[in-house]
């Protein structure tokens, strides 16, 4: 099994940033959508009456993390299972909250609202989730607050 762990850090009004681990080790930068203290535990109803479509990051919690083929980006990218309230939700490079839509994108540093070598901390990253799961491994991100 391949353990991720998202620890949110800076939360701002437009942006939630955070610090991604691998196996126990830290790998990259993260930034999502305005962190509105959605929480897994939550009924559907609950985080559809809080959350604000595409400016809102997703409850915390663990989720399975398996690879399918995005039709917005035409690509294999990693796709988290049964987060409650959203659909497609995706790890992938970008900078911005303007580029999230409730996924996690990953860097290699930060600044507010910004992090930056999206696409490098992205490739770094992909390669260890599809190897894992080429080895027929679980992969799984535990979301903290």
């Amino acid at each position: 099994m391949l353990q991720l762990i998202l620890d949110r850090d800076i939360r701002t009004k437009n942006s939630t940033i955070g610090n991604l681990f691998v196996g126990g080790k830290f790998e990259c930068v993260t930034l999502e959508d305005f962190d509105r203290g959605l929480k897994q535990t939550m009924s559907v109803d609950e985080i559809a009456k809080i959350k604000v479509k595409t400016q809102t990051a997703i409850p915390t919690g663990t989720y399975e993390i398996i690879i399918t083929f995005s039709n917005r980006f035409q690509k294999d990218l990693p796709e988290l299972l049964n987060v409650k309230g959203f659909e497609k939700i995706r790890i992938h490079s970008g900078n911005s909250a303007a580029d999230t839509e409730g996924c996690i994108l990953v860097g290699q540093n930060k600044s507010t609202d910004y992090i930056g070598q999206s696409r490098d901390a992205f490739a770094v990253l992909f390669t260890k989730i599809k190897s894992a799961i080429s080895n027929k491994e679980k992969v799984f991100i535990e979301i903290k607050d």
